[in-house]
């Protein structure tokens, strides 16, 4: 017949008495019967003799194989099993298990009876119950003898709330099997007790010995602690457990107001990194220990996946922002700052892919974040406590304690460390020995501020008499400080700041002193208006970071053929125009001077990154004669006109207002 799978929807707690016969063969008292196979019927042959009868019909080879599986389930049932004594409450079935390995997963619970009667199955490590991050189904077998006539209930309880699923097989004497389930992938309330903690409720008959066959598969990792308890025991167990839990969650809360009133009063960015790791840090050890999937999402197991990885990443996002807050990364150790900036950029997109990763993926990689994320955090702290941060060494101290337990659930997580007290609530020690520890942190921090203070106020007590004495010479050297920077003020108004020369504003006031001096002194005075040839294609095609460069060499070449005219003005006059003021000069010399820039500009290559651009100029000149009563916009105009004349007559040339006339 079609065996159905390992866990039938149908099914939660079965029991099916053993026939006589299976497969229409003759059952022995091994007869590995599952709580899912239906009794065949015994075929009915010919009588024998007279008198009829009934013919078994298979052959000897059966007959043969069958004994030699009474034979191996002897052994199997010979081997030693864990006694429950009167007076013990609590027995760990560590000792007595044996298991396999099942990497595909396509064990059926009949073929598991089959191996544990081959002997396939392999003894349990000495004190192993963590197998790390494994694929696949992990089989347990143990049988169990009940000593206490006094109990005849026993709690089975599986010490670890993150397994997504536990079948449990129990196979009594007379043949039947019982089989229940649990896990974060069946309904929180089909648990034999409401309790964060997988348990099932079994029947021990006293003086029977019990086999009992477990199946587990989970994406989280492995741990199967196991264990039997009397009712009574479990009850205490579990009261004990919820007042430890609660007392500790209480702290944490405490904890969480005391930093949100702290931070809210100081507003210190500190404080709100702290409050937010410690809230990401509830959830991971709310969700850790089965309270969520028992009080928030008992019916959604995409949920107590998500929230493990998600809620770590978010623990290490606030580790990391509370450390470089606390110790100053930015200014005492910018490396090491950059390196926690790193982890949390990993952690926030971990984080957000946690959503759509799958969880045998995003938790081993949170996971081992987390032990990542301790070593680099305390190393900054050593760090910045050996450039003389002395705060950092209650933040050392306080960290280094939490974060070895945060590393203790983790290395138990992987296998790599046996599951004991320390390693269980590694996480709930740490952290109540971080708070008292950051308490004493925060009260040192408040006395060096104070300390610091009053130190401050002494020494500006005794600077204030030198300061006084010192407050004339100050104030006359502000002064001139300042006519100084008033005269640099002045001059920078006036000068353009891309090229260098005087702007616009400068060139007018100057230009209307040069007519009035060269009207009062009998004097010509010549105007030059400079245009650089083709300069919107040099922007258009190199860009304007190219021209910028052309406009203060045009302006460097012009300066260099002006120096031997000292009473000269250079100016800009806007965009890539020029202008230059000649006074004592007519229309020749002017002429000659402008001929001298135009082939200065074109004997070398304006130099602009990779490129050589050849730039070149046209030149308008006026002169403008003494006595000629022309204004400063008059004179600029007519020099303008004897600049298009030159821009129109090819560029690159020189023309007077004469010969533009």
């Amino acid at each position: 017949m079609t065996m159905p799978t390992h866990r039938a929807a149908a099914f939660r707690r079965t029991v099916i008495p053993t026939p006589l016969t299976v497969r229409g063969h003759y059952a022995p008292a091994a007869t590995f019967l599952t709580a899912y196979e239906r009794p065949a019927t015994v075929r009915s042959g010919a009588a024998e003799g007279t008198g009829g009868g009934m013919r078994l019909r298979f052959g000897w080879w059966r007959i043969a194989g069958a004994l030699i599986a009474a034979i191996l389930c002897a052994q199997v049932q010979a081997r030693e099993p864990a006694e429950l004594l009167s007076g013990v409450s609590d027995t760990s079935l560590t000792p007595y298990m044996r298991f396999r390995h099942d990497k595909a997963a396509d064990d059926s619970v009949d073929d598991a009876w089959r191996r544990v009667a081959a002997g396939q199955f392999a003894p349990v490590p000495s004190g192993k119950t963590a197998f790390g991050f494994q694929r696949g189904a992990f089989w347990f077998h143990a049988e169990v003898v009940n000593h206490n006539p006094d109990e005849r209930h026993w709690m089975l309880v599986q010490s670890f709330a993150l397994i997504d699923s536990i079948d449990v097989y129990i196979r009594y004497p007379d043949g039947r099997i019982v089989h229940q389930a649990s896990g974060d992938h069946v309904p929180f309330d089909s648990r034999s007790i409401p309790y964060r903690h997988p348990n099932f409720r079994i029947e021990l008959p006293p003086g029977q010995r019990v086999q009992l066959l477990i199946r587990t598969q989970s994406k989280s990792s492995m741990q199967v602690p196991l264990a039997l308890y009397t009712p009574a025991a479990f009850t205490s167990l579990s009261r004990d457990a919820q007042f430890v839990m609660g007392l500790y969650y209480g702290i944490l809360l405490a904890l969480f107001f005391y930093n949100l009133v702290l931070w809210l009063t100081l507003r210190d960015a500190s404080y709100f990194w702290y409050l937010f790791h410690i809230t990401a840090f509830g959830l991971v050890l709310f969700t850790l220990n089965g309270y969520s999937f028992e009080y928030i999402w008992p019916h959604n197991p995409w949920l107590a996946n998500v929230a493990v990885p998600l809620s770590i990443c978010l623990a290490i996002v606030g580790m990391q922002q509370f450390a470089r807050t606390f110790l100053e990364l930015p200014k005492r150790f910018p490396l090491g700052n950059l390196v926690s900036i790193v982890f949390i950029v990993f952690c926030t997109g971990l984080g957000l892919a946690s959503l759509r990763l799958p969880y045998d993926i995003a938790t081993p990689l949170a996971t081992r974040a987390v032990i990542v994320s301790v070593l680099w955090t305390v190393t900054a702290a050593v760090v910045v406590l050996r450039r003389g941060y002395r705060p950092a060494r209650l933040f050392l101290a306080a960290w280094a304690v939490f974060l070895t337990g945060a590393a203790a659930i983790a290395a138990l997580a992987f296998g790599i460390v046996p599951k004991n007290l320390m390693t269980e609530y590694g996480v709930q020690i740490g952290s109540a020995l971080e708070m008292l520890l950051l308490s004493i942190a925060l009260s040192y921090r408040y006395a060096s501020l104070r300390n610091e203070n009053e130190r401050i106020a002494m020494e500006a007590h005794q600077q204030l008499e030198r300061k006084v004495a010192q407050r004339t010479q100050e104030l006359r050297s502000a002064l001139t400080q300042l006519e100084d920077a008033h005269r640099r003020l002045h001059d920078s108004s006036r000068r353009d700041g891309l090229t260098g020369l005087y702007n616009r504003t400068h060139f007018h006031e100057s230009f209307e002193k040069h007519l009035a001096s060269a009207n009062t002194n009998g004097t010509p005075v010549s105007l030059l208006m400079i245009d650089l040839d083709h300069f919107k294609s040099i922007n258009d095609k190199y860009g304007h970071l190219t021209g910028d460069d052309c406009l203060r060499w045009a302006a460097h070449r012009i300066g260099q053929a002006l120096r031997v005219h000292e009473s000269s003005l250079l100016a800009r006059f806007g965009g890539e125009e020029f202008v230059v003021v000649l006074p004592g000069h007519d229309l020749h010399a002017a002429v000659n001077v402008a001929e001298a820039l135009r082939r200065k500009l074109v004997e070398e290559p304006c130099p602009s990154g990779e490129h050589r651009l050849r730039v070149s100029a046209s030149i308008g000149v006026h002169t403008i004669e003494s006595g000629a009563g022309v204004d400063s916009d008059t004179a600029l105009s007519v020099a303008d006109q004897a600049l298009y004349s030159a821009k129109a007559n090819g560029r690159d040339c020189v023309r007077t207002s004469i010969t533009a006339a």
